[in-house]
């Protein structure tokens, strides 16, 4: 009976393990132009990504967070540059926001892509499964 009992444990924890190795997407949303949540984020990204090299990232950011992607502004632009060489993990800003902001492409951290709204990639991203996590303090 011990020896039952301790089969049932095992393949309890061995589901558990397995479930939390399968490849997972999640779109990181990020609008608040405080710095402390642009490092949060990217430490957030950067964990995510060495832990699960099989999963993929997104970080969306529009709205404040337009500073964050720019090269001479960004508080995590070294860190961005080095994630966006990173084949599970994609960085993207909302075209909107940088036009709105006057923000030219040359401006923007290497790895860096736009896309035309920033809240359609989430909603497009969501349909198509990947999960959601909303950056902020």
């Amino acid at each position: 009976m011990k020896t039952f009992i301790n089969l049932i444990i095992a393949c309890f924890f061995s589901t558990i393990a397995l479930a939390q190795e399968k490849p997972v997407k999640i779109v990181f949303d990020v609008t608040s132009d405080n710095t402390k949540v642009h490092q949060s984020a990217m430490r957030h990204v950067k964990m995510m990504a060495e832990a699960y090299p099989d999963s993929n990232f997104e970080v969306v950011m529009y709205s404040g967070a337009y500073e964050m992607v720019i090269k001479d502004k960004s508080v995590v632009s070294e860190e961005m540059e080095a994630l966006a060489k990173v084949d599970n993990v994609d960085f993207v800003v909302c075209q909107a926001s940088l036009n709105r902001h006057k923000i030219e492409p040359s401006q923007l951290i290497t790895g860096v892509r736009t896309v035309p709204d920033g809240i359609l990639e989430i909603i497009q991203k969501q349909e198509l499964g990947w999960g959601y996590i909303k950056e902020g303090q």
